[in-house]
C-alpha cells in the first residue's frame, strides 16, 4: 500500500463522516421492541402489556414479558422508561436459565434489575433486587425518560442509571440472606447466557393507577470501556 493511499484513508477516518461510520459500525443498537406489537415477546402471569403509542405499559402484576427469540450473554441492555408516579414499580430480568413458565421462574433463575425509586438501597431503582444495593437513583423527575443500561460481561453486571454507574454485581461476592418470600431464592446458579425480560407489578399506589412505559428495549455487543 502506497503512502499517498494510507494517507487518504486517514484522513477519511478522522473526517466526521468517517468516524461516525466507524462509530456506529463499533455501537450498533439493535432494538428489540419494534413499537408497533408484542412481535418476539410473550407473556406470563397476571396483568399484561400494552402498547399504545409506540410505547410498551405495564397492566397489573405480577407478570413477565420475555423476549422469546434468543438468549443474550456477554452484552450491553438499553432500556429507555418511564414513569407516572415515584412508586410505579417494574424491572428488567436478565440471565434467566429457561423459558419461564410462570411470572416466578425469573425470579428465582434470573437477576431483576429492579425500576422502583421509592424502596430502600437494595430494593430500589438499579439494584440487582435484594442481592446487591444501588449506590444512588438518579432518576429523572416522574414524566421524564430515562436511560438504563446493564452491561452483562461474564459473570459480571454493572447498572448505569442516566449515565451515573449505580450497581456493580459480582455473584461470587457474598449476598444479604433472603429476607422475604419474594425475594430470589438463594444459590440457584444463573448462567451467564439467558433469556431477558421486563416486569408488571402492582399497578396502584394510595389509590392511583400506577404504569411504567418503555419505548425502547435494545441489546449491543460489548465494546473496549464498557
Amino acid at each position: 500500500m502506497s503512502a499517498i493511499f494510507r494517507l487518504l484513508i486517514s484522513i477519511a477516518l478522522l473526517s466526521p463522516f468517517g468516524y461516525a461510520q466507524a462509530a456506529r459500525s463499533d455501537s450498533t443498537w439493535r432494538q428489540l421492541f419494534n413499537g408497533r406489537d408484542l412481535a418476539g415477546w410473550e407473556h406470563v402471569g397476571s396483568g399484561k402489556f400494552v402498547v399504545e403509542g409506540g410505547l410498551l405499559r405495564t397492566e397489573g402484576g405480577m407478570g413477565l414479558l420475555w423476549y422469546t427469540r434468543e438468549k443474550f450473554g456477554n452484552c450491553v441492555i438499553r432500556v429507555v422508561y418511564k414513569t407516572n408516579d415515584p412508586a410505579a414499580n417494574s424491572g428488567v430480568f436478565v440471565r434467566i436459565a429457561d423459558r419461564p413458565k410462570d411470572e416466578w421462574f425469573a425470579v428465582h433463575h434470573g437477576y431483576e434489575v429492579q425500576i422502583l425509586d421509592r424502596q430502600d438501597a437494595y430494593h430500589r431503582t438499579g439494584a440487582i433486587y435484594s442481592l446487591a444495593p444501588s449506590r444512588s437513583v438518579p432518576s429523572k423527575p416522574v414524566g421524564e425518560w430515562n436511560t438504563l443500561e446493564i452491561t452483562l460481561a461474564g459473570e459480571r453486571i454493572i447498572v448505569r442509571l442516566n449515565g451515573v454507574e449505580v450497581t456493580r454485581f459480582d455473584p461470587k461476592q457474598p449476598v444479604p440472606p433472603r429476607a422475604r418470600e419474594w425475594e430470589p431464592e438463594r444459590g440457584n446458579i444463573r448462567p451467564i447466557v439467558g433469556y431477558i425480560g421486563l416486569q408488571n407489578h402492582d399497578d396502584y399506589a394510595r389509590g392511583k393507577p400506577t404504569h411504567v412505559y418503555f419505548k425502547e428495549v435494545s441489546v449491543r455487543p460489548l465494546r473496549s470501556g464498557d
